[in-house]
């Protein structure tokens, strides 16, 4: 058998998330998963790196999958894409060492939070951004960005935090860009809590309101209570943009 690394972009928008359900045609795995398995005749199961939530998008989501050394590259990613529905593609396919786990080789992930600030109708992107007609205050919500990058116990940012399990991440970057009428929440970490990016998303975009103040952040992360902290933000605007590993990680024979 032989492991190929896959990058794989997709519109969330119809789909209960990746992870694999009893209906193959509800999840993003549970397509790639019925596809492989067509392709070898056996039971194939795809590995992703983030297991994003419903209706979330991915430019960059990267997974593994083991198949039989007879196939080339060319040969899977022409089959694929041949067979997958026309809002999951295969961008990307090569060969990859045996050990390469898609998530748990993983070093860090990049998400963008795309919002729609106009008060404009948003005609043809209206599927992949969330829109505030409000005027933000861009600068006041990189001032509560900075507070939340670096490593920090994020409880607050999480919902139905688990006592079990450490709520400890370190966010590397934060930006906050403007494109136009397009506002970008560009965050960088190591790993990310169930809803997290969507959290500080929503948090940060109640300071761009002048609904809280940019300082709080330190006191949200100081007590550690989701209640506390902002809305999460609709799905819609969230998208994968990419995996990150190490030199040499993932590349194969």
């Amino acid at each position: 058998m032989q492991n190929y690394k896959i990058v794989i972009a997709y519109d969330g928008s119809r789909y209960k998330g990746w992870q694999s359900q009893k209906n193959v045609d509800a999840t993003i795995q549970g397509k790639l998963n019925h596809v492989f398995s067509t392709l070898e005749n056996r039971c194939v199961e795809v590995q992703g790196a983030g297991r994003t939530d419903a209706g979330v998008h991915a430019t960059g989501q990267v997974a593994n999958v083991k198949l039989d050394k007879r196939w080339t590259p060319e040969e899977i990613m022409e089959y694929a894409n041949h067979y997958l529905p026309e809002d999951i593609g295969i961008m990307e396919i090569e060969k990859a060492p045996a050990k390469f786990h898609a998530r748990l080789s993983a070093i860090r992930k990049t998400y963008c939070y795309r919002i729609f600030n106009s008060s404009a109708p948003n005609v043809f992107e209206r599927k992949w951004m969330c829109k505030i007609a409000e005027p933000l205050d861009l600068e006041a919500m990189r001032q509560g960005a900075v507070i939340l990058e670096g490593t920090h116990d994020f409880s607050a940012f999480c919902f139905r935090a688990s006592k079990k399990k450490s709520a400890v991440r370190t966010i590397e970057r934060i930006e906050v860009k403007r494109k136009g009428r397009e506002v970008d929440i560009i965050i960088t970490g190591g790993g990310f809590l169930h809803h997290m990016v969507r959290i500080i998303a929503g948090t940060l975009v109640e300071v761009g309101l002048g609904k809280r103040q940019f300082q709080e952040m330190e006191e949200l992360l100081k007590r550690g209570v989701r209640d506390q902290a902002g809305v999460t933000m609709p799905a819609q605007g969230l998208v994968l943009l990419s995996v990150e590993y190490q030199q040499g990680q993932q590349q194969g024979e």
